[in-house]
């Protein structure tokens, strides 16, 4: 009685929210490898998504709606798109937010990820996110971590030389998908890259692009990532420059006592 009555609160607050195929969908496409990616620190998921999206060519299948989700409009190259989209290419498809939603959502997106990728009869779901790096400045070379829901996605992390989480917590969409994953026995992995929590990491999400590569045997070309890289970081550069430029010096030893007291 007790367990029935968990189980149905369970369905009602995880309920996943509507994928709708556009006009010119061909789901007879669907499987293969999935790759989700969305808008949390450093923008690594989203970044990643997109350059795949982009490098790869892949088509747009369909769009997730809901009537409280902010009305708005992203123009990629004059074209007006939903914020949060599915794509598909041979045997791989794509899931992306190029928004940030309330965590409050995360339950929900993680069970229309997880909708999209059993009904779409993909066999491997690749979670892209960021984790907060220890050392805030600008790195050439950041740590890539993962954790599988399976055996063998562990040992394919072993394979491809990436660090596996041992010990500690997944939050977020990320550590939804992964743990619900472990129960229902799908083969779920999420790449955690090291990154920049203040700017959008692009860096971070070119390392994560490398591990995606050797876990799916599949040459994704990463010019122009590491082009916007380049890009981001020389901004970033500039900003620091212009803003200690600005800022006041730093009190001197004797400055202390010349503070004027006010009563």
């Amino acid at each position: 009685m007790h367990l029935a009555r968990a189980t149905n609160m369970a369905e009602e607050s995880n309920t996943a929210y509507p994928l709708v195929l556009h006009s010119e969908a061909d789901p007879s496409r669907l499987g293969g490898i999935a790759v989700c990616g969305f808008s949390t620190v450093g923008s690594v998921g989203v970044i990643a998504a997109t350059h795949l999206i982009r490098s790869l060519e892949l088509s747009p299948m369909g769009t997730v709606m809901h009537p409280k989700f902010p009305a708005i409009a992203l123009i990629h190259d004059s074209v007006p798109k939903h914020p949060v989209r599915v794509y598909q290419g041979d045997g791989i498809g794509v899931f992306t937010a190029e928004i940030q939603f309330p965590p409050e959502n995360d339950a929900y997106f993680g069970e229309t990820v997880l909708e999209w990728f059993t009904k779409g009869g993909f066999d491997t779901l690749y979670v892209v996110d960021g984790v907060i790096s220890n050392d805030l400045g600008i790195k050439e070379d950041s740590d890539l971590w993962g954790v599988s829901s399976k055996p063998s996605g562990r040992n394919n992390l072993d394979n491809a030389g990436i660090k596996r989480i041992q010990n500690g917590i997944v939050s977020g969409i990320t550590g939804y998908l992964i743990a619900e994953g472990e129960r229902r026995g799908l083969d779920i992995t999420a790449l955690l890259a090291e990154c920049n929590p203040i700017y959008p990491d692009a860096r971070a999400a070119l390392i994560a692009i490398d591990g995606l590569s050797e876990l799916m045997d599949l040459e994704i070309p990463v010019q122009d990532l590491l082009e916007d890289a380049k890009n981001i970081e020389e901004k970033v550069r500039q900003a620091f420059e212009r803003a200690q430029s600005t800022a006041l010096p730093a009190p001197g030893p004797d400055d202390e006592d010349d503070v004027p007291m006010i009563l």
